[in-house]
């Protein structure tokens, strides 16, 4: 088949999250500017750079439930305080990050939605969460807004400068992370997610190229 977006697809389901797979989940930890801390999950993330390291998060449209023309609390506060955290979203931790992403109003914090634990962050505001074995602490660079299908509302690309990383010890082995030990999660498309359960490894390859194939 083949749909232009905007004109409609024709199936039951929308399907284009289902055609960019698996997607890492950026697990999303600001404060708004009264120190109340905020946690989210969201399927658009990635690295976006490694020299300095920079990550992305797009929050999209307005929030379930909420009025039209307003934004996610993360975005919100990321704008306020300039400052955010990306914890590592684990296959463990898989009901959490799922709590996580309900549609709370203003002023009331995931994290005792979900049991999870607030600790505090080396050079941001923002707490880490515990319970996860990999946080990057943010710093805001710079927010796009893109245009949205709904013209009173938007898209938006957040990208913060990674400044401090914490690894817990427990997963690294032989001075490397071991995914084995963290089991990362990932979504899929629809309401579907999976986690990293094979690995293989292949150098890059140089040039000339070789007969080599495999």
């Amino acid at each position: 088949m083949f749909y232009e977006p905007e004109r409609g697809h024709g199936l039951p389901h929308d399907p284009i999250n289902a055609l960019v797979i698996p997607r890492p989940i950026g697990w999303v930890s600001s404060i708004d500017i009264n120190g109340m801390p905020n946690l989210a999950p969201f399927a658009l993330f990635n690295l976006v750079a490694y020299m300095p390291p920079h990550v992305m998060f797009a929050p999209t449209g307005e929030p379930t439930g909420r009025a039209k023309g307003t934004f996610k609390d993360s975005l919100n506060n990321v704008q306020a305080t300039g400052e955010f955290v990306i914890n590592m979203a684990t296959w463990e931790l898989r009901d959490q990050v799922w709590q996580s992403s309900i549609p709370a109003p203003p002023g009331v914090s995931e994290f005792g939605l979900t049991g999870l634990t607030p600790i505090a962050s080396q050079l941001v505001k923002p707490p880490r969460v515990k319970e996860s074995p990999v946080h990057l602490e943010c710093k805001l660079v710079q927010i796009v807004r893109l245009p949205h299908t709904n013209p009173d509302s938007a898209n938006h690309i957040v990208i913060g400068k990674v400044v401090g990383v914490h690894i817990d010890d427990s997963i690294l082995v032989d001075g490397k992370v071991d995914y084995a030990k963290i089991t990362p999660m990932a979504r899929l498309g629809y309401t579907d997610y999976t986690r990293v359960g094979e690995v293989f490894t292949k150098p890059f390859p140089k040039w000339p190229p070789t007969s080599e194939a495999g």
